[in-house]
């Protein structure tokens, strides 16, 4: 997978693309991640980028014809979609499909995508709809926002990552990129470290443990609640301070142990995001549970 992140700070990334899984998936080559500075497509001799917004309001805008020379440029000839440095070529480099015009992008493969606050929710269902891609484009946005026009012409979303105002689209890139990074194949150690954690996709009843519920129908992890968040987890000391682990999960008893963590990650859903429980996947244990805490349907 490539990553090409469209912004007038590209240096800002130097930090969060340096350390963690991230870093050793980009040294390894799983994942590629190139910085365009959006001032490189300017055409005056102070590099403007931003102009005031017609009909008048506080702040500017960026302006479109940057960021759409920009995104051409990736998508000009497959041999100019390939950087032909020296350096590059000692570093094997090797092809990489051209980002195609928006009336033709096949987004089964590749996607361009503005950052903004503006835009629909960035969640963990669409990380995973990312992972699947070839290549994504991520334009950070900046100052009061970013042209329309390049959200109708270029993009083909707008995502935000959470309901409330950034200063610009980097930080929220950084996240978008570390989340579907995660997700691919290969990044980390285990194969199922992102499968079973909070936000998981719904298991499907089976008797085969390694489909994630078995017979007795209690979900081995929170993989199998349908979207709710992780169950509380404990290691060493037993004790610490006083507050001891949860003596369930001492006992060796497996099945004990997941109807605890099933339970346990409904109380801490309901307690932090009730929100999730209304389209989680629930069955009459759960919900039995979840009324003793005072939970109904109606929130």
């Amino acid at each position: 997978m490539r990553f090409d992140i469209v912004t007038i700070f590209p240096d800002f990334f130097v930090g969060p693309f340096d350390h963690g899984v991230l870093s050793r998936a980009i040294a390894t080559g799983i994942v590629e991640v190139a910085k365009h500075d959006l001032r490189a497509f300017t055409h005056d001799r102070h590099r403007t980028v931003d102009d005031r917004p017609f009909g008048g309001g506080e702040g500017m805008l960026l302006k479109p014809q940057p960021i759409f020379d920009c995104i051409e440029s990736l998508g000009v000839s497959s041999s100019s979609a390939v950087d032909s440095s020296e350096e590059s070529r000692e570093q094997g480099s090797h092809f990489v499909a051209p980002i195609a015009p928006k009336p033709t992008r096949d987004l089964t493969r590749q996607s361009v995508i503005l950052l903004s606050a503006q835009g629909k929710p960035f969640t963990q269902a669409t990380a995973h709809r990312l992972a699947k891609l070839n290549r994504i484009v991520l334009i950070c946005g900046r100052y009061e926002g970013v042209d329309e026009r390049v959200n109708d012409l270029v993009a083909d979303e707008e995502l935000s990552i959470g309901d409330y105002v950034l200063s610009g689209g980097e930080l929220a890139a950084a996240v978008v990129v570390d989340a579907v990074v995660r997700l691919i194949p290969g990044v980390l150690g285990h194969a199922d470290s992102n499968r079973y954690e909070s936000f998981g996709a719904p298991d499907v009843l089976a008797d085969d443990p390694a489909d994630g519920k078995t017979s007795d129908g209690v979900p081995r992890s929170t993989h199998g609640s349908g979207g709710i968040l992780d169950y509380p987890q404990y290691t060493r000391p037993a004790d610490f301070r006083g507050m001891p682990i949860p003596d369930v999960l001492a006992n060796g008893d497996h099945l004990s142990i997941r109807r605890w963590r099933r339970k346990a990650a409904l109380a801490k859903t309901l307690h932090n995001r009730p929100d999730l429980l209304a389209r989680a996947l629930l069955g009459d244990e759960d919900r039995e549970f979840l009324a003793s805490l005072g939970y109904t349907d109606e929130g």
